[in-house]
């Protein structure tokens, strides 16, 4: 067994700055799975909200309310169920009412898209709620690059898309 400070110890001897490169070389190692990790974590958490926005713009009363509160002041609550309502296509106010409320309204919420209140059925913005809006800026803004069938007989697309073939048009 080498003394300590002896030229076989490795203290105090050439071989220290191998040790430091080995050390050096052992802390990138561990950054790299540390950064690794992260990025494993954010990317499923990524997944989750955007699994999380597509469920909630997959139901029809839901499109419309997100519509309707993005057309809304950002403190103001919309009345339900007439806010829910696609205009080209009336339901059952009853039947609709009894979807917001055990259905629709419920699962918004629980994702913070939306806060909601019963007496009188109303809902306004909550603390997530610029993430399902961001999918329908992005879809209004893209108007004229929709294939038609997703745009005839949606009031909101087919505005969007007159105004913007009119801007293009002036041009």
């Amino acid at each position: 067994m080498a003394a300590h400070g002896s030229p076989d110890s490795g203290i105090d001897s050439p071989n220290i700055p191998h040790h430091a490169s080995i050390y050096a070389t052992f802390s990138v190692h561990i950054l790299k799975d540390t950064m690794t990790q992260q990025r494993y974590q954010n990317g499923k958490r990524v997944i989750k909200r955007w699994d999380e926005v597509f469920k909630a713009v997959a139901a029809e009363p839901r499109r419309q309310l997100i519509i309707a509160l993005s057309d809304a002041h950002p403190d103001e609550t919309v009345s339900l169920p007439e806010n829910a309502v696609n205009p080209n296509v009336p339901r059952d106010s009853a039947v609709l009412r009894q979807q917001l409320h055990h259905c629709h309204l419920p699962m918004l919420s629980d994702h913070d898209f939306i806060t909601w209140d019963t007496e009188p059925l109303v809902a306004g913005r909550g603390p997530r709620f610029d993430e399902v809006a961001a999918v329908f800026e992005s879809l209004q803004s893209n108007a004229t690059d929709i294939p038609e069938s997703l745009v005839f007989g949606c009031q909101r697309l087919e505005r969007e898309q007159q105004e913007q073939l009119d801007d293009s048009m002036a041009e």
